[in-house]
Parts: C-alpha cells; structure tokens; sequence
C-alpha cells in the first residue's frame, strides 16, 4: 500500500487480474496506456488558453469537419492524437476506432498486433471547451474477433467492432473537472480514481460506486422539447408537475451538455439522463453513439446497479449496424429507466394531455 494509504489504479488492476491466474497481462497494460492518453489529455485541457488548445482545429481554413459533421475543436483532433499514439505501439490492439475517425484505425506495421479492440470519444463534451465547463473521454475494450482461416495480426474491418454493449471486456470515462478522475469497470463492479498532480498517479477514491434505484433529478435539453415522442412528453409532464402530480414528489432538473459529467453526477448521487430519439431529424435515430457513448456508459450504470436503456430496449443489447451509429439514450436510476420504458410500452392514452404543455406553457408543441 502506497504512503498515502490509498490504492493505485495499478495495484487495483492487478488484483483483479489475480481472478484469472491464466491472464497474459496484455489487458493491464491497455488500460495504463488509456490512463497515461487520459493524463495527458487532463494537462492539455488543464491549461486552456495558456496551451494555445480553445478553439477550432484549422480555424485558418474555415475550421475542419469530423464524420459526425461536427466542427473539431484543437482538443478533439489533439486529444484523439493522444490516444493513438499512446496505445498503438504495445502489442495490445488489434486496431481502434473513434469518433474524429471516419474509418478503423489500423496500428502500425512496426508495431505487433494484440487481441483487443479499443473505441473511444477522445473529448466528449468539446463545446464546453472555451467556457471552461467539465468536459471527459468515453472508452470501451472490445476482444478482437479471429474469424477461421485468418491469420492472427490481419488488418481490422468496421464489421469487427460492430458488438453489442454486453461483449464489453472494459469501459470507463475520465473525467477533466476542478480533479480529473478515472471511472472504469472491468466486469466487476464500478471503481473511480482521482489523479494527484504531484505524483502523477491515480489512485483509488471511490470503490464499489452504486447507482441509487430512486432519484429526484433528471437531465434532459428541454429545447428540443417540441420534438420528444409522446412518453418521453408524458414523463417529463409527471416531473414537472411535482408534488400535486402523479408522481407525489419534486423533480430537479440538470442540463450541463457533456455527457461524461451527466453521467458522474447521476453515478454519484442518482439521477436520470435522457437524450431519447425525436422527430428533429428523421435521419438520425438518435443524436448519441452507440459503440464509444451509449455502449460504454451503459456497461458503467449496469455495473453499478443503474439500468441503461434507448427507451425501449435495454442498451447492451443492441446488435450494432454500423460504426458511427447514432441512437437514443436513457440511463441512470434503475426504478425511473424502467418507469421510462413501461410509457414507451404502453398506448398512447388521448387523456395524456396534461396543462404542462399547452398553448401558454414552456413545452407546448
């Protein structure tokens, strides 16, 4: 046990390695490498302005696109960079996959090729950038599928992360706030770790961290309030109406635009976040991604005793149709997941229509 009498993300990892006295090794290694990309990140983000970091990547020519089409910011294309660089070369990865990426990402000849998959959003909340608001990094650990024939160390293809949430083999976030933290789960329950800038390790704060069942708080961008499908009206409807409406009891709402700090809170105190599919853009089923944003926060509130949903079907069992697939994402505590999915469930009743959204209140459609 260290001196400060609190353990290292490194001696917590090899204790859990100890569950599978046959294990290589190879999975330990990958998480330090995401760790170190997730510290180097937090230092970039950590100087802001001084680091010449804010703003538009190649604001010069008008400020490049990524595949989402999505203006990239310095610190996305930066912090992408990290991760690359930082995992590609110890023989872990079979290849990786990203958001500021249109394609796979194939690890260099020079360096070997391992056996798992890793996909991330190297800066999820990136239009928070410039105010100084928290923003993180969303990752999961996929096994790299070997199909007969081929032989081991082949380039990747987009049809090998396509896996669903419940093959996870790891998924975490950091988080960059007034502390940066790491919050992960290897299958085994949900741990965070806090970074001491002094010593440049991450040691463990919060263990065994558990999503109540009950909240009183829900997260939701009212905006696009216009758009919500009937159940996700008649919930928010319920919240709003507080202790004189259905559901007895007051209703506090959040709304912070970076996901990874939505997800801390409600992991640290309970909560319901909602970005659920709307009728804003018919193409898009979904504003979120399901392989590097929905999949690996869901395997996080299932961990912990949450419940992660699109709504109507449980996340980690989606089947994946493509890399950059978009989705809707209801997560956090268990009981209002499922309140959520039993409205999606029902008929939608003609006596639904409540005082809430009509022609004088702030929802109305």
């Amino acid at each position: 046990m260290p001196l400060t009498g609190r353990k290292t993300l490194t001696q917590y990892l090899i204790e859990e390695r100890r569950r599978f006295p046959e294990a290589s090794g190879d999975f330990n290694a990958l998480i330090l490498d995401v760790a170190m990309a997730c510290k180097a990140i937090a230092r970039a983000v950590a100087f802001g302005a001084l680091g010449d970091v804010l703003g538009n990547h190649a604001a010069e020519a008008g400020g490049s696109v990524n595949v989402q089409g999505e203006t990239q910011k310095k610190l996305d294309v930066l912090s992408n960079d990290y991760f690359l660089r930082i995992t590609e070369w110890g023989g872990q990865l079979a290849g990786m996959a990203s958001e500021e990426m249109d394609a796979p990402y194939q690890i260099p000849a020079a360096y070997p090729r391992g056996k798992y998959l890793l996909v991330f959003d190297p800066l999820d909340g990136s239009s928070n950038i410039d105010v100084n608001v928290s923003v993180g990094s969303i990752f999961s650990v996929l096994r790299a599928p070997v199909a007969d024939g081929t032989e081991a160390g082949r380039e990747v293809t987009e049809a090998d992360f396509l896996q669903p949430g419940t093959q996870q083999v790891a998924a975490g976030y950091a988080l960059y706030g007034p502390t940066t933290m790491l919050v992960i789960s290897v299958g085994n329950g949900v741990s965070g770790f806090t970074l001491d800038p002094n010593l440049g390790e991450f040691f463990l704060t919060h263990p065994d961290l558990s999503v109540p069942a009950d909240t009183q708080e829900f997260a939701i961008n009212a905006s696009n309030s216009r758009f919500w499908e009937a159940p996700v009206k008649r919930y928010v409807d319920e919240c709003l109406a507080g202790k004189t409406g259905p559901r007895g009891k007051d209703f506090n709402m959040r709304w912070i635009a970076s996901m990874v700090a939505e997800a801390h809170r409600i992991l640290m105190r309970g909560g319901v976040f909602l970005y659920p599919r709307d009728t804003k853009d018919a193409s898009k089923p979904g504003r979120l991604r399901l392989l590097y944003e929905a999949n690996p926060i869901g395997f996080i509130m299932e961990q912990a005793g949450g419940r992660a949903s699109t709504g109507r079907v449980p996340m980690l069992g989606v089947e994946p149709e493509g890399l950059h697939q978009r989705i809707g994402l209801v997560f956090g505590s268990k009981n209002e997941v499922e309140r959520i999915e039993r409205y999606h469930a029902e008929p939608v009743r003609k006596d639904q229509d409540n005082p809430l959204f009509h022609e004088r209140s702030l929802f109305r459609v």
